[in-house]
């Protein structure tokens, strides 16, 4: 019996590793991604830092505000770690929000971890803290710089239920690498904004199949938007922040005006097209409208066989 739960410990079953990773809560997602009992939390809920704004609305808080930040080890490897959590306000940014985030990045300077992660859940900037919401995303955006000039990985890992939307749709393009999954998204702004100022028939919100093609995971990937994809899976994601922590790229004048190049080619190469599906013919992809309905392994074999998908264009 003691063998077969030290098994059981090695090979990471029991810790709900094929649990979904759009499913879980931003806790147990740090809990299956790092190594077991290796988290030690930063500002935890005990300390009950809070957003000052939220009372003034009438609107509950959460003790950590819906951040969570701390240490620990992947692979046995020391790495920093952020979470938001999607179930409060969306993930919203507001001012402890952010300032736990900027705050552990700046930590980063210091204690030189293998990696930076980031577990976006985001749906942008909370209306009721905006500038102090803006505010702080242009202080995350700012360290992620400084961290990545000075050596340090800084991984995005997205597949909850608010995507990365708006402000962190933006701070994710920072990011040395993106993995995302079938179900993360990723857009500055969200289906229900544009449609608010460009009318239904520019983009349809309720479309959902048109939301995920044009913002969803598979198409992030294909675009270069994102360097990695994965299952809906904590195992799946771990796996592949392991791997892209060995892929990141120097943060130097080089990376910037490769990545700028290879921006203005994209507009220019499918500026025109109506919709997702025709920039992936464009691609190469024989067969554009199958591509929603790939599974995992086939989509990586389209991957391989298209080829101009790996890169750092965001």
């Amino acid at each position: 019996m003691n063998e077969r739960i030290i098994d059981l410990a090695a090979r990471g079953e029991g810790r709900g590793w094929a649990t979904s990773w759009y499913e879980a809560s931003a806790r147990a997602r740090i809990d299956g991604l790092l190594d077991a009992g290796s988290f030690r939390e930063v500002i935890g809920p005990e300390q009950r830092r809070m957003s000052p704004h939220l009372p003034l609305f009438d609107l509950p808080r959460a003790f950590d505000d819906g951040m969570i930040v701390g240490s620990g080890r992947l692979d046995g490897s020391a790495v920093l770690v952020a979470a938001q959590e999607g179930r409060f306000m969306g993930g919203a940014f507001g001012e402890i929000h952010g300032a736990k985030l900027v705050g552990l990045l700046r930590a980063a300077l210091k204690l030189k971890p293998a990696a930076v992660l980031i577990l976006f859940d985001t749906g942008g900037v909370r209306l009721q803290e905006a500038n102090a919401g803006e505010t702080a995303i242009a202080e995350v955006m700012r360290a992620i710089t400084r961290v990545r000039a000075a050596g340090v990985p800084v991984i995005g890992l997205i597949g909850g239920r608010a995507g990365a939307y708006g402000g962190g749709g933006l701070i994710a393009g920072t990011c040395s690498r993106l993995v995302v999954s079938e179900g993360g998204r990723i857009s500055v702004s969200g289906p229900e904004v544009i449609e608010t100022n460009e009318g239904a028939e520019e983009f349809d919100s309720r479309d959902r199949a048109l939301v995920w093609r044009t913002m969803g995971g598979k198409h992030r990937r294909l675009t270069g938007g994102a360097d990695a994809y994965a299952d809906d899976t904590i195992e799946a994601f771990r796996q592949a922040a392991l791997d892209q922590i060995g892929r990141a790229p120097a943060f130097d004048l080089d990376t910037l005006e490769a990545e700028q190049r290879r921006l203005e080619e994209r507009i220019v190469r499918f500026g025109d097209c109506r919709d997702a599906t025709e920039i992936w013919g464009q691609l190469g992809v024989n067969d554009p409208e199958s591509v929603p309905a790939l599974t995992t392994a086939d989509f990586e074999t389209l991957l391989v066989s298209l080829g101009e998908t790996t890169h750092d264009a965001r």
